[in-house]
């Protein structure tokens, strides 16, 4: 991982950066796992996050944006803490969620004017301003999957950022809110994925999860933690079916409790279009090893809770600035998509679905809603019925 030179040491601040940094070396950090099970070599906290960010060597713009987050959280608890990045506590993590809304001092921290000088130039600096709430949000969700590693990895005894996280949620959990996309919404949502490059393998496969990312949650209104435990293998097809071949998804959903949730042949054919990208022919197999939504790192390994949160909300941040520049007057619609998250998507196709007049009993099968599960016996509507029903109804749209 690259660190900025001693060179440009003068511009950021007083102190040499280079000293800092080895004085602040994370080889005394109070929060060092004292277990001996270390599954890193790492000694020094750079050294640690070189390893994590070897994860994302083959994803260009997963590796650029996760090591400018680390980057700058070191930067900080050298400069502005006097603390190894292994030495910091929650109370360490609150301050930097308030240095994050309004990096101070400027001088130091913020890039002056449009330009964007590179890393090592002695004008660059690590933010070109205040970060928005979505981006917040998002520089600690990354920060959160580097903690939680370090510690599997058995470099850090424990992750502080933990405790924020929750007190963030609960108190976000409590402000009303419009939680799901309109179809206009979403359109543009997919047309920011469209637009995404190609050009390189790594760019093509990022590009192929991430539409795959958004077309499962949508089109299967899965819920996250359903989606990264999923396998290949749980995509069945059932060779019964009275009309042409249905295929469908098995999901171990809230509640410890099993459901199937229909794949439309839109949405298989999304399956399909990522299984290529990744070099899987053909149908998924009983005996399949992938994951269904894969990682980056490893095509046998599920990608992170963390990091599907992550690509969703980078993905809904890329949509908002995209509409802010070819559509300036919808200031308003771009904030909301800077809010949405992953559950939205969930909520949105429920409520798509019940705009184009399904059956309720078909949209909770489908979603797994437990309100009314003692009924289920009376209520449940024909496998039949609601995959055609889906089919008919529930379109992705892509172009």
């Amino acid at each position: 991982m690259e660190i900025i030179p001693s060179s440009s040491s003068t511009e950021l601040g007083s102190d040499d950066i280079a000293q800092l940094l080895a004085r602040f070396d994370g080889r005394q950090g109070v929060n060092r796992s004292m277990s001996g099970r270390a599954q890193i070599e790492a000694q020094t906290d750079i050294e640690a996050l070189r390893a994590w960010l070897a994860r994302y060597i083959d994803s260009p713009r997963t590796y650029a944006n996760y090591r400018k987050e680390a980057e700058r959280l070191l930067l900080w608890a050298v400069l502005e803490r006097r603390k190894d990045l292994s030495s910091l506590s929650l109370e360490d993590i609150l301050a930097y969620r308030l240095f994050l809304a309004d990096p101070q001092p400027a001088h130091r921290w913020v890039a002056q004017g449009r330009a964007r000088p590179a890393r090592h130039h002695a004008a660059w600096r690590p933010f070109a301003g205040p970060l928005s709430e979505s981006s917040r949000n998002q520089a600690l969700l990354i920060l959160n999957s580097l903690f939680s590693w370090l510690v599997q990895a058995g470099y850090l005894a424990g992750n502080p950022l933990a405790l924020s996280h929750q007190g963030r949620r609960q108190k976000k959990a409590s402000a009303p809110q419009q939680r799901y996309l309109s179809r206009q919404q979403w359109r543009w949502v997919q047309d920011y994925i469209q637009s995404l490059s190609e050009d390189t393998p790594s760019e093509h496969r990022h590009k192929a999860r991430v539409r795959w990312l958004f077309s499962i949650l949508y089109g299967g209104a899965l819920r996250i933690s359903e989606l990264i435990q999923a396998r290949m293998a749980d995509v069945q097809q059932r060779p019964e079916a009275p009309s042409s071949a249905q295929w469908w998804l098995q999901i171990h959903g809230k509640g410890d409790k099993w459901r199937r949730v229909p794949l439309t042949q839109e949405l298989y054919e999304e399956l399909m279009r990522y299984r290529q990208a990744h070099d899987l022919q053909g149908p998924p197999q009983a005996l399949e090893p992938y994951p269904l939504l894969m990682s980056s790192g490893a095509s046998d390994k599920h990608l992170s809770r963390a990091m599907a949160h992550v690509l969703v909300k980078q993905v809904f941040q890329g949509s908002a600035d995209r509409l802010r520049s070819l559509y300036p007057d919808q200031e308003s619609q771009a904030r909301v998509l800077e809010q949405a998250s992953a559950h939205w998507l969930r909520h949105s196709a429920g409520s798509h679905l019940a705009d184009q007049g399904v059956d309720l009993r078909i949209i909770r099968d489908t979603l797994g809603h437990e309100s009314i599960a003692t009924t289920n016996i009376y209520l449940h509507a024909g496998d039949d019925q609601r995959h055609r029903a889906l089919e008919q109804s529930h379109r992705l749209g892509w172009d």
